[in-house]
This record gives C-alpha cells, structure tokens and sequence, in this order.
C-alpha cells in the first residue's frame, strides 16, 4: 500500500533531484514545452503548476518563495509578467501531459509536457467555466477585505 507516500524518488538523492526539478521547470517556464519521460512530467507537474500559482500572485513573498526554485532572472520576469497573467481566470490545471510514444534505447515512456492556452499548443484546453470564476473572484474580495 502506498499510504502517505508524497512523491517518486526517480532513483536520485534528494539533491539531485530538486536539481533536476528546479532546470526542468525553469526550462518549461522558458520554452512552454519540454519532452520528458513520463514519471518526470508527473512530478515536474506539481512544482510547475506551484509555480504559477505563486506568479499570479505576484506580491514580494510570491517572489522571493519562486526564487527557490526558479533561479533564472529572465524565467522570473517571464512567470511573474506573462504566465501569471495569463492564468489569472484558471483556477489550477495550467500544464497538459501528452504521451508520444517511447525512447529508443530503453523504451521509457516519453511525454510532451506544455502549459495550456497558449499559442501553438498540440491540443486546445477545455474553456474555463464561468460559475468557476465568479467563485474564485468572490474569494478573492473576501480575502481582499480581511
């Protein structure tokens, strides 16, 4: 059984592995779209769909939190000046795994990983729906006015 088991370990020390995690996002932040193996994208999804999360956000601490991970001065400008924005009216779900096959020399599974709604995407993201944004902004006024 797999309780309380929070992420894979991708067979590398703990170092290597938010190494690892921390290029790929920045990578995914640069690009958009990055091909990975599978249980890579699975875990690349958690840190990169947080980090949008802090670039909508945008205050001083949202900064200085993605600072931790993303540590490239354009990446940090592009998260918090473009993909932050963008994702404003989308309440989670910002990237999209597509399988494409497997490697040839081991036969890993392979993906394209790429955040939604943008331009030149494989495959167009289903429409936000509009009770969902109306909840999210009436969360957003209350927690405005406390």
């Amino acid at each position: 059984m797999r309780h309380q088991i929070n992420f894979r370990k991708l067979n590398r020390t703990s170092s290597h592995r938010w190494a690892m995690l921390r290029n790929m996002v920045t990578s995914l932040i640069h690009y958009e779209r990055i091909k990975t193996t599978v249980p890579k994208a699975k875990e690349l999804r958690r840190v990169a769909d947080w980090m949008i999360t802090l670039g909508k956000r945008g205050d001083l601490h949202a900064r200085r939190q993605s600072l931790k991970v993303v540590r490239d001065k354009e990446a940090m400008h592009k998260l918090f000046d473009t993909l932050g924005p963008r994702y404003v009216h989308r309440p989670g779900g910002y990237t999209r795994i597509l399988r494409i096959g497997h490697r040839r020399g081991d036969a890993a599974d392979m993906c394209v990983m790429e955040f939604v709604d943008r331009e030149g995407e494989i495959r167009k993201a289903k429409p936000v729906d509009e009770e969902t944004v109306k909840r999210n902004q009436g969360l957003k006024i209350l927690l405005e006015e406390n």
